[in-house]
This record gives structure tokens, C-alpha cells and sequence, in this order.
């Protein structure tokens, strides 16, 4: 979602005190233009569309998920065909939960752009609904797509939550050592500290309280506030953190948090 924009209004000037208007949000030039383009209607229907996808991108950005969810999809409804309409609603009804909403829009994304991205959350809406073979069935999908090492992390953390939940925590371990979650890095990637954090937990839910343990201590010297790693160490019987070499490093390796 990183092409929405926003365009600040110009500070009105007055006797009172200066206030910032409300910020307006813009869509990218070449989405407002390709909805115009591919719209059967009347001029002002198809400017209302483009205006209701700005609203939508708004809401989704404030987090109000339910709100861009229905103005999104009165949007696709209208134009099914505009890859970056579906991927706003497939992400707002992800956010949202509404886990087949999201998996549908989401695959209706990658059937026109054939870009793997989003694969994994609908990998992750098949697994919140219990469609296990699903979930395997869109990872070889993925695996066949050429996607980026950080998709294909993502593909493999879902897979092995998904085969976790069935107990299957030895396929799950061996899919992530395979995928290099074992190993120990002087300077981890984001990447890195997902599949750490994946690893731990599998290793947790399965028992193997000492692994996860471990696996969770790298994971907070990499990161202390990344997901919820400094509770689960506490759980675990580690109530004081570790603390990373200030040595080599003054600042965390990786600042991005996830929701």
C-alpha cells in the first residue's frame, strides 16, 4: 500500500490562530486513470467510483478496516479488472477478518498481475477457516511463481503455522532449518527475525521449551520490540531480556514492527 499518497491543503491564513485543514488524500495518477478508463457509466458515477476508492484508501490508512472494506468493494463490484482496487479490498478484509472476503480479492489480484505478493495472507485466510490442503495447495502455487525471498519466508512461516496447528510440528521444524531459521546471524535481516520468531514458536507449541527459548532470545537482541518475543522469553522462565552488544551496533538491526 505504499503508492497511496497524501497531499497536505494549503494552511488558510486568518486572524485566529493558524490550524492545518484536513489532509486530502490522492490516488496515484495511474489508478484513478485506469478506473476511468475501464468504467461503463456516466462521467459523474465514474468520478464518484474513483472518489469512493479514495475514501476506502483513507479509511484503510486510519485503520477504520470495515468502512475502506465496503467502499473498496462497492468500487470492485464496478471494476473487478483494476488490480490495485482488489488488493485494497482483499487487505481491508484481511485486516478486518473477514477471512474468505480477502482470500477472494487477493486471488483475484494475483490472477492479473501474476505478482506472488499476496499469496501468503491468502495462504493465512485458508488457514484461519481450517483449509489446511488449501494452504499447501496455494504455497506450491507460490513456490511456482518466482517470488522474492521475503514472499516466499512469508509462504513458508504460513505453512509451517498451518502444519503446527495440525500437529505436525516435525515438518514444520524441518521446512524451517531448511529455510535457514536455525542459523545465527551477526546482523539479521527482517526476514531473519520473522523465521527466528516462526521457529520459536512451532518449537514452543511442540514442547521444546528450551529451543524455543533460545530462539526467542535472538530474536530480542535483534529487535526487543519486535512482536511479542520479550512475553513469550518471560513465559519461558527468561525474565531478564538479553541485552545486545552496544559494542558493534547502536541501533536495533531492524526497526519495522508488525501489527
Amino acid at each position: 500500500m505504499a503508492q497511496w499518497e497524501l497531499a497536505d491543503e494549503t494552511v488558510v491564513r486568518s486572524t485566529a490562530p493558524a490550524r492545518r485543514t484536513r489532509e486530502i488524500y490522492t490516488l496515484p495518477g495511474e489508478i484513478a486513470t485506469e478506473i476511468r478508463r475501464v468504467f461503463l457509466g456516466t462521467a459523474y458515477m465514474r468520478d464518484k467510483t474513483v472518489d469512493n476508492l479514495t475514501k476506502a484508501a483513507e479509511a484503510y490508512d486510519r485503520h477504520r478496516y470495515e468502512e475502506a472494506l465496503r467502499l473498496a468493494k462497492s468500487v470492485a463490484d464496478l471494476v473487478p479488472g483494476v488490480a490495485a482496487v482488489r488488493e485494497l479490498a482483499g487487505l481491508s478484509a484481511y485486516r478486518a477478518e473477514r477471512w474468505n472476503l480477502a482470500k477472494a480479492h487477493l486471488s483475484a489480484h494475483f490472477t492479473i498481475t501474476e505478482d506472488p505478493e499476496h499469496l501468503p495472507v491468502v495462504m493465512d485466510c485458508d488457514r484461519a477457516t481450517r483449509r489446511f490442503r488449501a494452504v499447501e495447495k496455494t504455497f506450491e502455487q507460490l513456490e511456482q511463481s518466482r517470488p522474492s525471498a521475503e514472499v516466499l519466508a512469508e509462504g513458508r512461516i504460513v505453512l509451517a503455522a498451518t502444519w503446527a496447528d495440525q500437529r505436525r510440528y516435525a515438518d514444520a521444524i524441518e521446512m524451517l532449518t531448511r529455510a535457514g531459521a536455525a542459523k545465527t546471524l551477526r546482523n539479521p535481516g527482517y526476514r531473519h527475525v520473522r523465521l527466528w520468531y516462526a521457529l520459536a514458536d512451532v518449537y514452543d507449541r511442540s514442547g521444546d521449551h528450551s529451543a524455543a527459548r533460545d530462539l526467542f532470545a535472538r530474536v530480542v537482541v535483534a529487535d526487543p520490540d519486535a512482536y511479542d518475543a520479550v512475553d513469550r522469553l518471560g513465559e519461558l522462565g527468561a525474565f531478564d531480556a538479553p541485552r545486545k552488544n552496544r559494542k558493534r551496533r547502536h541501533t536495533p538491526v531492524s526497526k519495522k514492527k508488525v501489527d
